[in-house]
């Protein structure tokens, strides 16, 4: 099977991080459009479109998710909390110089948990063998759109769609991989993907294809992702 590809393409101006829903949004439109549309075998019936662009220019990436739902909660309001057992779109990248990669997962409120991860083996006591949380400095440098209240308590099971926005400084990876260059034709790799919610309801969707084992952090898994 090859591997899924993306171009992430280059920005004329930095695209507007609100996230409103059914418009294209200023500088969103020079996007490549990619689809979380794989799905693991234990998915419930509940699989819902999901879209995702990804610009950068200089300074920074910028990634955004539009979500056609249901079944949708946000209960997570601190960062760094288990965000992936709410309504959640995650994004994991593997900068080109590094084996290690990044998970930034943001549910549909808002709330990041972001960590840097050096080494994927699972841990009796939770976690992995070798990992960090980004720190909360640059947590807060995301400047996170979202379309839903921060905190979404009673299950919303009708048909809705959300988004979030949020950009990446390449600062942030530079401060745990050291220095790298991105230019055009530049290759890393990575993932995106669509999970929780109504436990009643759960899902696991996903662009480049996990294969069997329920885990979305296997970075040989991940697709290329090349910047234009």
């Amino acid at each position: 099977m090859s591997a899924s590809l993306y171009v992430i393409r280059k920005a004329d101006t930095p695209p507007s991080l609100l996230a409103e829903v059914g418009v294209t949004l200023p500088g969103w439109d020079e996007a490549e459009v990619g689809v979380v549309d794989t799905w693991h075998y234990s998915s419930r019936e509940h699989r819902p479109l999901t879209y995702f662009r990804v610009l950068y220019d200089t300074e920074n990436m910028y990634v955004r998710f539009d979500v056609m739902d249901r079944h949708v909660r946000s209960l997570k309001t601190r960062p760094q909390s288990l965000v992936c057992n709410d309504s959640c779109v995650e994004f994991f990248v593997q900068p080109a110089a590094v084996s290690a990669y990044f998970n930034f997962e943001i549910n549909a409120g808002g709330t990041p948990h972001v960590s840097f991860i050096e080494d994927p083996r699972r841990i009796p006591a939770g976690g992995f063998e070798k990992y960090c949380f980004v720190s909360d400095d640059w947590l807060e440098q995301l400047d996170i759109g979202h379309s839903l209240p921060r905190k979404i308590k009673r299950v919303i099971h009708e048909p809705i769609a959300w988004s979030v926005a949020y950009k990446i400084p390449f600062a942030l990876f530079k401060a745990y991989t050291g220095e790298f260059k991105v230019q055009k034709n530049t290759t890393w790799r990575g993932n995106f993907f669509k999970c929780g919610g109504d436990p009643k309801y759960e899902h696991w969707g996903c662009w480049s294809d996990i294969g069997m084992r329920l885990d979305y952090h296997q970075p040989e898994k991940f697709g290329v992702l090349v910047f234009g």
